[in-house]
């Protein structure tokens, strides 16, 4: 079992709705600490890859892309999710639908910050029906960019995203894949991974 996987079983809380709370450590106190073991984990996992971009989604991405671009010693790009006066130029637009807040937003990145010459690892802390990593594909694809890999700290191996990301081909590489979990009990169950 890996760090990550600990502290979700020591202070994650499973609540109704397949929703995990991991609010004290992942998305909104961060512990900085296990975000370092986590960046250097993603780096071992995608070693070799000729990575000079990460590109992660507001809010709860950013943290978790950022120490990650430290080890891999890039910028991170994160897609807005409201356009705003400082935004101008070119943009490259995705609509997606969010798990945890039940909507739709359009994700925004300045083209001027993704090109065809960039190879990007895209970076999120969870992944539930993958609609926020469909969204960030389509802007790397849009910008004639290259996904060369997608990193994610949970993922919720019962739905249906990785499965469906994984079939279209992409490297996915999620540090603690919850394959099941109770709200009544709290149990919580990964997948064994190599």
């Amino acid at each position: 079992m890996n760090c990550l996987e600990e502290r979700i079983l020591r202070d994650g809380v499973v609540k109704e709705g397949n929703v995990l709370k991991v609010d004290s450590f992942l998305n909104h106190q961060m512990d900085v600490e296990l975000f370092n073991e986590m960046g250097k984990e993603f780096k071992r996992r995608f070693e070799g890859k000729d990575i000079n971009k990460i590109l992660t989604i507001e809010a709860s991405g950013i943290g978790i892309a950022c120490i990650v671009a430290q080890h891999f010693g890039v910028p991170v790009v994160f897609a807005k999710k409201t356009q705003s006066i400082n935004l101008d130029g070119e943009m490259l637009v995705a609509e997606v639908e969010s798990f945890t807040h039940k909507n739709k937003n359009n994700v925004i990145v300045a083209k001027k910050f993704l090109s065809e010459d960039d190879h990007v690892l895209l970076i999120d802390d969870f992944l539930a029906n993958g609609c926020a990593l469909q969204g960030l594909i389509q802007i790397v694809q849009s910008a004639g960019a290259t996904v060369e890999g997608i990193g994610i700290a949970i993922e919720k191996g019962f739905q249906s995203g990785g499965r469906m990301i994984r079939n279209l081909g992409f490297q996915l590489e999620s540090l603690a894949i919850v394959e099941d979990m109770n709200w009544e009990t709290g149990e919580i169950k990964f997948r064994e991974q190599d």
